[in-house]
Parts: structure tokens; C-alpha cells; sequence
């Protein structure tokens, strides 16, 4: 498998404003360094207010044109980006690995989920949007869907292409202008998207990109123009985001974090188990809102923790798994584990000092680590640790770990890997996380099924992507019309 290619030039970035790339009316700007190396790979500028404010204008003046535009003519533009995508599919897919530490598999497994957003937003023109029924003799009643204005989608360093493609497709193609901002630790991929979003021609102000830390983030929330935000990313700033937003009146979605149970039984098949559970932990390093961060082991299943510990051992980092975000994050993770070992639990597999890989020595290394013998309300089976990190806790019963997985605040993901239909379809009615997988370490929904969670993983109503989304991105419109007077009466009359 290839390991991702260091350029050997710096990439500058640039705001996305009114169909011009800019520099910050700051003049500063924001190094970013690539996790596999430590060093920087390019920078993008550090705005402030007054690029919110030049980025928000040219939206709300592009917003007429672009709501005016049929939507099978916004379509064709969406599909071109998709061809676009296609055609760049290896140097995306590099790209968000270099930024942000994924191997370069997991970087182009990211847009291709991405394309898929974007081929359900393609699918908008074909389905009904709104519907007609006479409610009475003479009267009709029509709803419509119709685009809010300018709105905005704030994302994380963990999935540069695909998190971003969740959000402006959808709310783009049902006649939104769309303004991103990108995580500081990886907006180059974002960058990219912005000149292929040119590139197939959408008219200036369409689509936006504004760079920066906090200081943007509450000044496009603030600003009166922007209708609707989506946000992604770790529970306390998502709750933060969406208490702020619907502080002012604005729609929003924020998704926050996880601590997704895993259940396993013994009854699980062991050629499913083993690749599942460590796929799971260690897909994307563990940072990912899906990674299967609890392993709650139901009974007598020593044989399938032994075997999910030697699978595990094989994983070779930038290979199999990519590296830790940056040098403060992996001194996080590494932290926890040990404070699980100062806990009373046991380190079955210790990715601690794990060797990287050849000429990428200067990065942000962890290997996978398994933590065994904690109980329930120890710090590593209750927070994000977010990396390569699986917690187990052991439980004699079903219902037991059922009743585990409904106490906790997090509400992702929860899966169970079992032979038995009447063991998953039992999970499956109790569970209380919004997404289910019997056998899938990690269930995302494929479009177009939506993607959400619930209690602290979820701040607002509906879900991110698929048909769910719809109601974020768009306001229905009620009408109701009589053209003649009927002869007989009822209430409507």
C-alpha cells in the first residue's frame, strides 16, 4: 500500500470570497503541518470579522441569482463537480491524508463517501420536494421546499473531504449559498474543493471558503445574514456552537463526539469479529466520531478478546493505520493511557513507542492499544480518548450491557457482533445510540440514509446527510388556494 507523498513545495492557501481567492484583510496566517512528517506542508490566512463580513456579503448578493436557478440547472454544476472529483481522486485523496494523518487509502475511501453526498444531492431534482392534495371541494392545499439564504458548515480536522461534502452539496443544490470553515489543521483540502467548485462553474458566491480559528467561527455564527450553521466536531464545542446559534434565532445542527459501544458475545463469529472490532478502533488512528472506542465483552468470550489482541498486533503503522493528528494529541491519548493503568486497568496491547514507518520518523506516531479489566465509570470507558484505543469492560449478561450502553451520555454508535438474529434484533430494540450495526464495526449509513446520533452526540433536530437533512437546509412553504365559490360548506368555508 502506498504511504502519502510530502511535496516538496509548500501549498499556499487563500479565502474563497465572491469567486476570488484572497488573502486575510489580518495579513496573518496559519501554518499547517502534516502529521506523518511534523513539518509544515503549507498555510493558509487567519481571518478575522472583517473576511466573514467580505465572505458573507458575496453570498447574500449571489443568493438571489442562485435561488432563481432551476434546479436541474444547479444540478448540472453539482455533476460536473462530481466528474471533477472522480478525475482528482488520487490527489485529494494524498492530500487529506498529508494534512491530517490518514493513510492515503483512508484519504480517498473519504471523498469517495464524499461523491456519494453529492450523487443524493443529484438525486434532489428527481424526487417529489413538495407536494398537492384538494383538501376540499374547490381548494387545494401545496407545500414547497425553498432554500433559507446564506449558511455556513464548520468542520474538523478528522475527515478534511468528506465531513465538508456532507454539508454544502445538499444545501448548495437545493439553492443555497454555502460558506466553510474549515479546521486550521487542515484547510487545504477545503482549498481544493473551492477551485474544483470553480472549476465547474458555479457562479461567484456560490460557494465559499474563510479560514481562521475562533474569532470566524463566532463572527459567521453572529452574523444576521447566516440562516443556518452545521457544525461537526467534539461535544463541548458543539454544544457551545448550537447553544450560540439558536441563541440568536438560527437553525442548526451540531455534531459533537462519541464513546461507541461494541458489544461482543460468544457466540460471534471470530472471521467477523477480529477484522470488525480492530478495523474499527484503529480505522483513521481512532479519530473518528465512529471508531469503536468501548468493547463491552458479554460473558465467557476470552477466546475472542485473545484473538481481537493478535489481530490487532499485526496492524503496521502507515500501512494499515496513519498517524495522530499532532505531537499535543498523541501526549493526550498517551496520558489516558496510563491513567487507565494508574485506574486499576490492564494494557493488553501498548501502542506506546510503536516504531513508525521508514523516513516518516519526525510525525505523530501511536500504535493500537487495548485496555483491559476497567469498570464502568473509569475515565477511559466514559471519555473520547479519540485514537487508536479500545477500552474493554467485561459484563456477565446481555441485558447488563445493555443497560451499560443506555446509561451513557454519548449517543453514536452502537454495534454487536453475534451469530444470533435474536441478539441483534434484542440490541437493536434497546439500544438508545441513533446508529446501529449488527457484525459492522463501524455503521455508517450509506445515502440515502441519514447520519446522526443522539443524547451528547447530537445538538439539534434531524441528521446530516440523506432526506434528513433536507429540513436543516430548507423552509417549507405553505399555500393554500380557492378559485371558486362551492355550493356545499364545511369548516373551510
Amino acid at each position: 500500500m502506498d504511504l502519502v507523498q510530502i511535496p516538496s513545495t509548500l501549498r499556499s492557501g487563500a479565502n474563497l470570497i465572491g469567486g476570488r481567492w484572497q488573502a486575510s484583510a489580518t495579513g496573518r496566517t496559519l501554518s499547517v503541518a502534516s502529521p506523518w512528517t511534523g513539518g509544515d506542508i503549507g498555510a493558509v490566512p487567519d481571518s478575522d470579522g472583517r473576511d466573514v463580513q467580505a465572505v458573507v456579503e458575496a453570498a447574500q448578493a449571489a443568493f438571489p441569482g442562485w435561488r432563481a436557478t432551476p434546479v436541474k440547472e444547479r444540478t448540472q454544476l453539482m455533476f460536473r463537480f462530481r466528474e471533477l472529483l472522480l478525475r482528482d481522486l488520487d490527489e485529494l485523496g494524498n492530500l487529506a491524508a498529508l494534512e491530517s494523518g490518514k493513510t492515503v487509502a483512508e484519504g480517498k475511501a473519504g471523498v469517495l463517501k464524499g461523491v456519494e453526498v453529492v450523487e443524493f444531492a443529484l438525486s434532489l431534482q428527481n424526487l417529489d420536494q413538495g407536494a398537492m392534495l384538494e383538501v376540499s371541494r374547490g381548494v387545494t392545499c401545496e407545500v414547497r421546499r425553498e432554500p433559507l439564504g446564506v449558511v455556513a458548515g464548520i468542520t474538523p480536522f478528522n475527515f478534511p473531504a468528506m465531513v465538508p461534502m456532507w454539508l454544502f452539496p445538499i444545501a448548495v443544490t437545493v439553492g443555497n449559498c454555502f460558506v466553510l470553515k474549515p479546521s486550521e489543521k487542515v484547510p487545504l483540502t477545503a482549498c481544493r474543493l473551492g477551485e474544483l467548485m470553480v472549476e465547474a462553474g458555479f457562479p461567484p458566491g456560490v460557494f465559499s471558503v474563510v479560514h481562521g480559528g475562533r474569532e470566524v467561527v463566532e463572527a459567521l455564527i453572529d452574523d444576521a445574514r447566516v440562516q443556518a450553521v452545521g457544525f461537526v466536531g467534539s461535544t463541548p464545542v458543539a454544544r457551545a456552537v448550537y447553544a450560540r446559534a439558536t441563541g440568536h434565532g438560527k437553525r442548526a445542527l451540531a455534531l459533537g463526539g462519541a464513546k461507541n459501544h461494541l458489544l461482543v458475545v460468544p457466540d460471534a463469529d471470530p472471521e467477523l469479529t477480529y477484522p470488525g472490532v480492530v478495523s474499527s478502533f484503529t480505522g483513521c488512528a481512532g479519530q473518528r466520531c465512529m471508531a469503536a472506542s468501548l468493547m463491552v465483552a458479554v460473558g465467557d468470550v476470552q477466546h475472542l478478546v485473545d484473538g481481537i489482541v493478535e489481530y490487532a498486533r499485526r496492524v503496521q503503522l502507515g500501512r494499515d493505520m496513519g498517524a495522530i493528528i499532532d505531537g499535543a494529541a498523541r501526549d493526550r491519548i498517551e496520558s489516558a493511557i496510563a491513567q487507565a493503568e494508574r485506574d486499576g486497568a490492564r494494557v493488553l496491547l501498548d501502542g506506546r513507542g510503536a516504531t513508525p514507518p521508514d523516513g516518516y520518523q519526525g510525525g505523530h506516531w501511536l500504535g493500537p492499544t487495548i485496555i483491559d479489566g476497567a469498570s464502568a465509570d473509569m475515565a477511559c470507558a466514559r471519555s473520547e480518548i479519540f485514537g487508536p484505543v479500545v477500552t474493554i469492560v467485561r459484563v456477565p449478561t446481555l441485558e447488563a450491557a445493555m443497560r451499560l450502553e443506555n446509561a451513557h451520555p454519548y449517543g453514536n454508535a452502537t454495534s454487536v457482533f453475534t451469530t444470533s438474529g435474536a441478539v441483534a434484533r434484542y440490541v437493536a430494540e434497546h439500544a438508545t445510540n441513533g446508529m446501529i450495526g449488527v457484525n459492522v464495526g463501524v455503521p455508517v449509513p450509506r445515502e440515502p440514509f441519514s447520519f446522526g446520533g443522539t443524547k451528547d452526540s447530537k445538538f439539534g433536530q434531524g441528521d446530516v446527510t440523506g432526506r434528513a437533512s433536507l429540513d436543516l437546509w430548507t423552509n417549507l412553504k405553505k399555500i393554500t388556494t380557492k378559485w371558486a365559490l362551492q355550493r356545499d360548506t364545511n369548516w373551510m368555508s
